[in-house]
Formats: C-alpha cells, structure tokens, sequence
C-alpha cells in the first residue's frame, strides 16, 4: 500500500502539471535549440561539462530556453537551485536566498539565483544582488526579453556575461513537437493522433516560442474527440490561448488606450482590469505611473487639483519601491483617478 501511494500522487501531478513543463528537457543533451551556446565546445557546454557555472544574463523572446538552460547548468555542475520570479518577488526574497548561499559556501557547495524577468527589478533591487555575486556567495542567472543594456544596471552587467538567445526554427519546433507527441505519457495515454497539416499548423502558429506550442497543443488535445487532433480544434484552441500582449506593438498602444478611456470615463473596475492585463503581461510600471500623472494633469485638473500630486507621489513609490509591491501603489492611484471628478480646461485654454 505505501508503495502505491507516491506513485499514486505522482500521476496526478503529472496530470496538473502543463505540457510545457513536463516535455522540459533535463539535459544538452535532450536541448533543442540555441546551438550557439550549448554545442560542444560552446561556451554553455563548456561551463556545463567542466562544473563551473558563471554569473550570465540570458537575452531572448519567451519560450526560447532561458529557464530550462539554467535548470540544466544548476543541475550540471551539482548547484543548489533557486527561482525568483521579478515580478512576484521582493529584496526579501532575495537576501533569503543569499543566506542559503553563504551557508552553501562554507561547505564548499555553489548557489545558482536564477532570477527571471529581471529588467522587472528596479536599481535598488537589483543592487541587492551584487554584493552576492561579488563575493560567490550565489551564481545569478538573471533572464530578460529587454535588451540588458537598457534595462540591466552596469554593476551587474560587468559581473555577468550576457548570453543571447535566438528564436527557435522551424526544425527545433517540429523537433520539440515530434518529441512531446511520441513521448509524453498523458499524451500517449489518449492515443493522441494530429490531422493532416496540423503539425505544420502548430509549427507556424509556434512562430519561435516553443511554450506557445506546446500549450496550444495541449489545448487542441483537450478539445479533441478520443485524441485526434484536426484544424478545428487547432484553430479553437489558438483563439483560447493566444491572449498577447505586445509591449511594443498594437496591442500595447490598445490597452494602455483603455486603460485611460477607463479613467478618464470615471470606471474604477474598467482600469484595474486592463492595468492588471497590462502588469501580468510584464508592462514595465514605471510606464503605467507615468501615464496617469499626465491624466490627471490633462483629464483631472482644476476639477481636483490634489490629483496631480497624488499621481506623482505615485510614480515616485513606484520607481523607488519597485514590484510587486507597486501594485498596491499603481491600483489606488487608479481607483483616485477614476473616481475624481473631470475637468479637461486646461487643454482647451
């Protein structure tokens, strides 16, 4: 009986768990892609076989292996591993980690931070890293889509090397996808089947990021009558999880639109909603804050002349404190604003 029992939980973990995360390669040698970093003799590879890990920014779109890389490099060179999301984490979260890696040290064992989206932490954040990094207490790992140039100190950009990852080609996605289909137990189990054309379909719809993929597959799969998967289902499923969000695109410039419109059209529910849409997707909160100092300047006024002060006093807490405590900060100066009272008279003189 209690040897049944783990496997038992086991299966329904997996059962829970996405398909993204469960076709998750454990090793180089089950990598697909971004052969410029992980080939042998490459500098990923090199790190890797040798059991010296470095402190590295990885650069590249979403679903390109940035997490799963420092996955393997932690486990590679025998790492204690640690993950830090920038948006739901704090200094706090930052310097438990560090603990960990002092303690690590003295006994002779390394601590790998891999610190995702980390153009999310502001200067003061990230500054709480360097002493760390200097002295070998972690191995920061930091991933960022933002060009680290721009969105990364330079204390921290001159300890780390910065590591660019391409978007993934149509053969590693087609590799990535053949794998899941033939591999993945809960696939297997529903006698998975794709129509004509939909592995291309899924290929193409991937468009370089393999998560992407993967969860439209999986949301195909679900969809599907006994595991065959046709365009029907594959176009149903890519309207479902195709929610995106640009932050240099179309879809930035529609949202922060609506954003304001809710504002400005005095609808508090309206704007937390798309400022939420736009803080998950990872808008920078600076850009947000900035935003509505100038509503409250040009659609709030004289009508409420404490309106302004309030929206810069925001936008201070916010470049000072960073997320997620920011939140908090950005939601009640939103709700102010929609609740004021309206006055564009400023504009019009």
């Amino acid at each position: 009986m209690s040897d049944k029992t783990p496997s038992l939980f086991r299966g329904r973990e997996e059962r829970v768990t996405p398909l993204a995360e469960r076709c998750r390669p454990s090793s180089l040698e089950e990598y697909v892609g971004q052969e410029h970093l992980t080939a042998k003799g490459r500098i990923i590879h090199a790190a890797v076989n040798g059991g010296r890990a470095f402190s590295m920014i990885l650069w590249g779109d979403p679903g390109t292996g940035k997490t799963t890389l420092a996955k393997i490099i932690a486990e590679g060179c025998g790492m204690e591993y640690h993950y830090l999301s920038a948006v739901s984490s704090g200094v706090a979260d930052v310097r438990r980690v560090i603990a960990s890696g002092e303690k690590n040290r003295s006994m002779g064992r390394q601590t790998l931070l891999f610190l995702d989206e980390i153009h999310r932490f502001n200067k003061a954040q990230q500054d709480a890293v360097l002493g760390a990094v200097e002295s070998g207490d972690i191995v920061l790992i930091g991933a960022t889509t933002e060009n680290p140039s721009f969105s990364v100190i330079s204390p921290l950009l001159s300890r780390a090397r910065v590591l660019k990852l391409n978007r993934l080609s149509e053969e590693n996605l087609a590799t990535i996808l053949d794998k899941a289909v033939s591999s993945d137990r809960i696939l297997k189990e529903g006698n998975i089947k794709l129509d004509a054309g939909v592995r291309e379909d899924l290929v193409q719809l991937g468009n370089g990021d393999a998560r992407r993929m993967l969860n439209v597959l999986e949301v195909a799969f679900v969809l599907s009558t006994e595991g065959f998967v046709t365009g029907k289902e594959l176009k149903e499923a890519f309207e479902n999880t195709m929610i995106y969000y640009d932050r240099k695109g179309d879809r930035h410039y529609d949202t922060i639109s609506a954003f304001i419109k809710s504002l400005r059209g005095s609808d508090p529910d309206a704007a937390l909603f798309y400022m939420s849409k736009m803080i998950l997707a990872g808008e920078d909160p600076e850009f947000i804050a900035r935003r509505m100092v100038i509503l409250a300047s040009e659609d709030i006024g004289n009508a409420s002349p404490n309106a302004l002060g309030i929206a810069v006093s925001a936008m201070t807490a916010v470049q000072n404190i960073g997320m997620p405590e920011s939140e908090l900060i950005l939601a009640q100066c939103a709700i102010f604003l929609a609740s004021s009272p309206k006055s564009n008279a400023s504009c019009q003189a």
